[in-house]
């Protein structure tokens, strides 16, 4: 699959974002090891602490089918910013592929690419348990 296809992938997750209290709409779609992909956005609720993130979404999805080895995710939103994962996320990525790639994309399509061991290093893990 094309980065462009990918990032597609998470622009058309953002289309059904609930984000009725801050309006920042985000898509995420994550690639496989396999070469499946699966999406997710963000849905807000009013208690901002259980709002659950794009990425956490697409995780989850993933997840629930049996996938656990990722290649790379990629992330848009409505800014004009590049999308990164906040702090969890990055966390939540680290616990299943830590060098994963990371496509941080803006509303017009441009975006840049990171490995996630460069957006989170030294992060917790197995190995420090």
């Amino acid at each position: 699959m094309t980065d462009r296809k990918l990032i597609d992938a998470a622009a058309a997750a953002m289309e059904n974002s609930y984000s009725p209290y801050s309006g920042f709409k985000v898509g995420a779609a994550i690639e496989c090891v396999d070469g499946t992909v699966f999406s997710g956005c963000n849905i807000e609720i009013s208690n901002f602490n259980a709002t659950l993130c794009a990425e956490a979404s697409a995780i989850a999805a993933a997840v629930t089918n049996g996938k656990r080895e990722f290649k790379r995710i990629a992330i848009i939103s409505e800014g004009a910013s590049y999308c990164f994962p906040c702090g969890t996320c990055r966390q939540r990525l680290s616990e299943f592929s830590p060098g994963m790639e990371v496509l941080c994309a803006r509303a017009d399509g441009r975006y840049e690419s990171y490995r996630l061991n460069v957006l989170l290093p030294k992060a917790f893990g197995l190995e420090q348990m």
